[in-house]
């Protein structure tokens, strides 16, 4: 079996050489591949880093859960705040856009430890929104769904998808 494909999901930081802020959400490969009831979960992490802070929380994406974040970038263009992730199986992600064109994003680890770090973007990158959607297509290339469930509630694989 290939080795897995590690992409970043989601990349929110401030341009280079202002406060390094960042906070990016990075597949690191099939939750359990091959296996029906977990070859389209994917392995990730939100990774959160400040020049005084750095944090990991792991987290597993359901195939939902890129459909809602393709949703949560539609409300991040029309200017409005998003929860993302926010099963409670995981941590949950809040962006919200501030009036001085930046972003306040927070992580809260509610499942595993309680942490909520906040992370101000106040200088974000160009063509975020557009740079954020092509992460998630190229995340969805890398790891199509491939195994479909019938009416009758049955689930196969198809790895050809």
């Amino acid at each position: 079996m290939a080795e897995p494909t590690v992409l970043d999901l989601i990349r929110l930081e401030d341009k280079r050489e202002t406060s390094g802020h960042r906070v990016v959400v990075r597949v690191l490969g099939r939750y359990d591949p091959g296996v029906l009831s977990g070859h389209d979960f994917l392995d990730a992490e939100i990774v959160v880093t400040t020049p005084c802070v750095s944090a990991t929380f792991d987290v597993t994406l359901l195939p939902d859960d890129l459909e809602q974040w393709e949703t949560a970038l539609d409300a991040l263009e029309a200017g409005t705040f998003v929860y993302w992730l926010t099963s409670g199986r995981t941590p949950s992600l809040k962006i919200e856009p501030i009036s001085w064109s930046g972003f306040v994003v927070s992580v809260h680890d509610g499942p595993a430890s309680g942490v909520t770090v906040t992370v101000p973007l106040s200088n974000p990158t160009a063509g975020l929104i557009y740079k954020q959607r092509d992460l998630l297509e190229a995340v969805r290339r890398a790891y199509p769904q491939q195994v479909i469930e019938t009416r009758s509630g049955r689930n196969w694989y198809r790895p050809e998808a």
